[in-house]
């Protein structure tokens, strides 16, 4: 079946969020947009996923956990996973090697943490938009062997795209798939994804997988399969 996706999409708990990026907010837009899946993406942590899972079940839209790495080199990875268990094990490990810099709600923005209902039940002190202290050598096995997907996040973008960065792509890093806007040559499958900061930028029904399901399970097999695993 055809599944129309966006898998990059941030929520309040990311700085550069808006405030508005509630996790049913998220979900309702995805709807009105005719998405039958996406992925909540926040700057190195996965704290909003729980509620965002939350709100699409009971609305009927797959919600995967995700995270966007930032490497040491400043290059945003897009980790997917199917359970929200293994995202978890991996913020447990980056919490230990990432910058631990206090954050400063009046100049980057606020990061709230978020329940099912959209009710505040936290705040991450330390800001997220900062280094994980995961290499990009060192970001594609670690996320896999989570369960996960790596995925360079914007690939063509010079400000924390893996070819900006890098000047070109190394097929070598290990990374199965890509994200960008536009084809860039690189020869591996591609998500085009929105990338979302404010409800309005959340993907229209446009890029669409083929699953077997209208499930987390179904989704992350099909994601699985065209990075050439086995589902």
């Amino acid at each position: 079946m055809k599944l129309y996706y966006d898998f990059h999409i941030h929520s309040c708990l990311s700085p550069c969020g808006d405030d508005d990026n509630t996790p049913n907010n998220i979900v309702n837009m995805a709807l009105i947009k005719g998405l039958n899946a996406i992925a909540l993406s926040d700057h190195n942590t996965g704290k909003n996923c729980p509620a965002t899972i939350a709100a699409g079940k009971r609305n009927g839209l797959v919600v995967l956990p995700a995270m966007e790495l930032t490497t040491s080199e400043d290059i945003h990875i897009l980790c997917l996973f199917e359970r929200y268990e293994q995202l978890q094990k991996l913020e447990e490990y980056i919490q230990g090697r990432k910058l631990k810099i206090k954050n400063r709600p009046e100049v980057f923005g606020r990061q709230r943490i978020l329940n099912e209902y959209d009710e505040q039940i936290g705040e991450e002190e330390d800001l997220l938009i900062v280094s994980s202290g995961v290499s990009v050598e060192e970001a594609a096995a670690l996320v896999k062997g989570y369960g996960g997907i790596a995925v360079p996040a914007h690939i063509e973008k010079q400000s924390n795209g893996l070819i900006g960065i890098l000047g070109a792509f190394d097929a070598g890093l290990g990374f199965e798939m890509v994200e960008s806007a536009a084809d860039t040559g690189v020869n591996l499958p591609r998500l085009v994804n929105s990338d979302a900061h404010y409800l309005w930028d959340i993907s229209e029904a446009e890029h669409a997988l083929e699953a077997e399901s209208c499930s987390a399970h179904g989704v992350f097999s099909a994601l699985k399969k065209m990075c050439g695993r086995r589902p």
